[in-house]
C-alpha cells in the first residue's frame, strides 16, 4: 500500500504512520521523507496480508481527519525485476528556468527512468551568484552502451554551461 502525507513540517506525521503500519500487522518496505519549504513531505510503501491491509487502510481513514495533515493511500502492486542499473547523476549550474525540464527530457528520449531526484536553489558563498543543483538516481536499462550515453549528456550538459557527472551507485 503507498501511503503519501503532506503537512507542516512541525507536525510531522512518520511516528503516527510507522506506528499504525507496525499495530496493523504490516512491513515499511520503502520510505522517503523529505522537508520541503515549511512542509514535510512523506512517501511510505506499506506491505502486508490482505487482512493486515485492510486494518491499516481503516487506520489510515482515521488519521486522515485531521485538518493539517493531507494523506492519500492505495493499494499498489509489486515493482517488477527489470535489470536496471543504477546510476547517480549530479548537476551543478548558475540557476536557470529549465534545467531540470531538459535533463528529464534527455533521459526520456533514452528510455531511462528517473528514480529519485533531489534539488535545491542556493546563492554561491564567494560571488553571492544564485546557484541551482540537483542529484538524480536513474535505471539505465541493461541494454544501452554506457560509455555513449555518458558522452551523449555530457555533451548535452557543456551545451547548456552544467557541471556535471554520471557514476554507478555505490551501495
Amino acid at each position: 500500500m503507498l501511503i503519501q502525507a503532506l503537512t507542516p513540517a512541525d507536525k510531522s506525521p512518520l511516528l503516527a504512520l510507522a506506528r499504525r503500519i507496525a499495530d496493523a500487522g504490516c512491513n515499511l518496505s520503502e520510505s522517503r521523507v523529505s522537508t520541503i519549504g515549511t512542509e514535510v513531505s512523506l512517501m511510505l510503501l506499506a506491505s502486508g496480508a490482505w487482512d493486515a491491509l485492510a486494518k491499516l487502510e481503516t487506520a489510515l481513514t482515521k488519521l486522515a481527519r485531521d485538518e493539517s495533515l493531507r494523506l492519500v493511500h492505495y493499494r499498489t502492486g509489486q515493482r517488477g525485476n527489470s535489470a536496471q542499473l543504477p546510476y547517480l547523476v549530479e548537476v551543478v549550474a548558475a540557476d536557470r528556468p529549465g534545467i531540470v525540464a531538459r535533463i528529464v527530457e534527455f533521459f526520456a528520449q533514452h528510455e531511462i527512468s528517473v528514480e529519485q531526484l533531489n534539488s535545491t536553489r542556493y546563492r554561491a558563498m564567494q560571488t553571492g551568484a544564485e546557484m541551482f543543483q540537483a542529484q538524480f538516481t536513474i535505471g539505465i536499462p541493461a541494454d544501452i552502451h554506457i560509455a555513449a550515453l555518458r558522452d551523449d549528456f555530457l555533451e548535452l550538459c557543456d551545451g547548456m554551461n552544467l557541471d556535471a557527472i554520471m557514476d554507478p551507485v555505490k551501495f
